[in-house]
């Protein structure tokens, strides 16, 4: 959560609920209640807040409602090109050095239920043009929707504007890092089977089928949702790259809750699945992508069995209602991917971002500990277990691309080595602050509207090298917890001080799991933490978790990024009793 800063305490207690049923990290910029209201009218917050992932639907999201079939639809190229070439030449002509132009169609769907009603079906469509240029060393930007050769010539030249007016004020020129034209390219998610062309019958069909089995198998209340999001991005540039992207990802996330009515106590489960850069061909369930993991939890790497997962779910939550609570103390974790890729994104990702380190997300996200001086130091970040990179290429991640919304090729680099830190996410006109050449391809954008800065890469923790599995690992436990699925998180502004939940405990005597337990969160300082890997699970092991709302900036934007990870070990981790009354 990089903004999360609002204006009353009940505002931001609805926000923090919010983020542990979507596992978003941030909201759209909305810095206090009024505006809230504003951007989402009560009744549909209702009407949405009420399914696992309904909180982000708003409508500058989703863009103009399209029917389905529309979803299918494709800009020109030669149109794009066209386009694309009068607005480099306008802005040239209105004395830029450089310029980019994005044209981009934004389209996302979204088939909503819950029980056995379908609550909603969302198309939407966001189509137009961005424009970025320097003139006389300063940055100006400008977008439309008006896809003629007079619309982006007027974009242009506002933008070219908007950069002498700014240079004004600038204390000092914007240092372009170099980057290679590439000419006529395209890019493509690698996927077998387009969701955008599966039919709305089918995917409530699913959905409802999910939903039926929870019940069956003795679930109070499910809902379930599928999101597909389909990017076609045009970049073009003065330095001559002409690349064209067509980039899918997919989200089915649910929640399930069971009611002891003798009691009126109740217990809730997240689905186990990842949002993933694939096609419909992820909910297509193979039982080689199916993990049974020490304890008889059963969680999915590249195909995802959702109603058997939804069945899991509603027996799990019934376990949860007689799981005894956690006795806080040290213990050893085993953390499963499905929940290691939060804290690796809290903890890592985003106080790596070099922006953040540099304070240029201080009045909103926050900073970051992870200052310049500890990479000149190779600041001991964690154990030598400990080797974490960024990736924009790895295939099935939300963050795979060809190219970055800079026209920088997307490329794997170390940020944390042996656990020395060694390196950070830098953009085009950051390079030359760490002395580097180039950009390690990160820009990013969510819309075209939207002005591309630096975002997180795929950030992800490397398989241990030797040989061994979670039931492996687990054996080597005398007093730990087994944590599976992500949940509540906390974390202040410097990436520092961190409190993680999540879905399923285990508790671990012996080395034998012994059942499940309730009521579990972990506190951390991240250096110590990361220090206290003691192991980690081979590439046999190495599943991807993810964010599709990673939320950052001024403006508030969101990304969709992916963190992977094998099982790993921490030990002597603080554990707290979340269920305590302090009263």
């Amino acid at each position: 959560m990089t903004k999360g800063i609002c204006g009353s305490a009940a505002y931001t207690t609805r926000i923090k609920s919010m983020r542990r049923r979507l596992r978003i990290d941030c909201l759209p910029a909305l810095p206090g209640p009024e505006r809230w209201r504003t951007a989402l009218q009560r009744r549909d917050f209702l009407a949405l807040s009420g399914l696992t992932a309904g909180g982000l639907l708003l409508p500058s999201f989703f863009g103009k409602a399209i029917a389905a079939e529309q979803l299918l639809e494709t800009l020109d190229p030669a149109l794009k090109k066209r386009l694309a070439d009068d607005a480099l030449t306008a802005a040239k002509a209105a004395g830029a050095s450089y310029c980019d132009v994005r044209i981009g169609r934004y389209l996302r769907q979204a088939v909503m239920t819950r029980e056995n009603k379908v609550q909603g079906v969302m198309n939407g469509e966001s189509t137009g043009v961005g424009i970025r240029v320097i003139v006389n060393g300063a940055w100006g930007f400008a977008a439309t929707n008006d896809l003629t050769q007079a619309g982006v010539v007027k974009a242009a030249q506002q933008a070219a504007a908007i950069a002498k007016a700014n240079a004004k004020f600038q204390t000092a020129p914007v240092q372009l890092a170099k980057a290679p034209g590439y000419g006529d390219v395209a890019w493509k998610t690698p996927i077998r089977k387009n969701a955008m062309a599966v039919p709305i019958k089918e995917k409530a069909e699913l959905l409802l089928g999910v939903n039926a089995a929870a019940m069956a198998a003795g679930a109070s209340f499910v809902n379930s949702t599928l999101f597909a999001i389909n990017e076609q991005k045009y970049f073009a540039s003065t330095d001559g790259s002409y690349i064209d992207q067509d980039v899918h990802r997919i989200w089915a996330p649910m929640g399930v809750t069971v009611i002891d009515k003798t009691t009126g106590k109740f217990r809730s489960r997240a689905g186990l699945s990842s949002p993933r850069g694939m096609g419909y061909e992820y909910l297509e369930p193979d039982p080689a992508e199916r993990f049974e993991l020490p304890g008889g939890a059963v969680v999915y790497r590249n195909a995802y069995d959702m109603q058997a997962d939804a069945i899991a779910a509603a027996k799990q939550v019934k376990e949860k209602l007689a799981a005894k609570s956690v006795k806080p103390g040290k213990y050893d974790l085993v953390l499963d991917p499905s929940h290691t890729w939060l804290t690796i994104h809290e903890s890592v990702g985003h106080p790596l971002e070099l922006d953040r380190v540099l304070g240029y997300e201080a009045n909103y996200a926050g900073t970051s500990f992870a200052t310049l001086d500890k990479r000149e130091a190779h600041f001991q970040y964690g154990s030598d277990k400990v080797n974490i990179v960024a990736d924009k290429t790895q295939p099935g991640s939300l963050g795979a691309v060809g190219y970055d919304d800079e026209g920088v090729k997307c490329k794997r680099w170390d940020l944390i080595k042996a656990g020395k830190l060694v390196d950070y996410q830098t953009i085009r006109d950051q390079a030359h602050i760490l002395g580097k050449t180039e950009s390690d391809g990160c820009c990013y954008a969510d819309s075209w509207s939207s002005v591309q800065f630096q975002r997180m890469a795929n950030v992800s923790l490397l398989a241990g090298k030797e040989k061994l599995s979670p039931a492996e690992m687990v054996k080597g436990v005398e007093n730990g917890i087994y944590i599976i699925g992500d949940g509540s998180f906390s974390i202040d502004q410097q990436r520092y001080n961190a409190q993680f939940g999540g879905q399923l405990f285990y508790e671990i005597k012996n080395g034998k799991i012994t059942g499940q337990i309730e009521d579990v969160a972990y506190q951390i300082r991240t250096p110590e933490f990361w220090n206290a890997c003691a192991a980690v699970c081979d590439e046999r092991d190495y599943r991807l978790g993810g964010s599709f709302f990673d939320g950052k900036g001024q403006p508030g934007q969101v990304s969709a990024v992916s963190h992977g990870s094998a099982t790993a070990r921490f030990n002597g981790i603080n554990v707290i009793n979340t269920a305590r009354s302090l009263g």
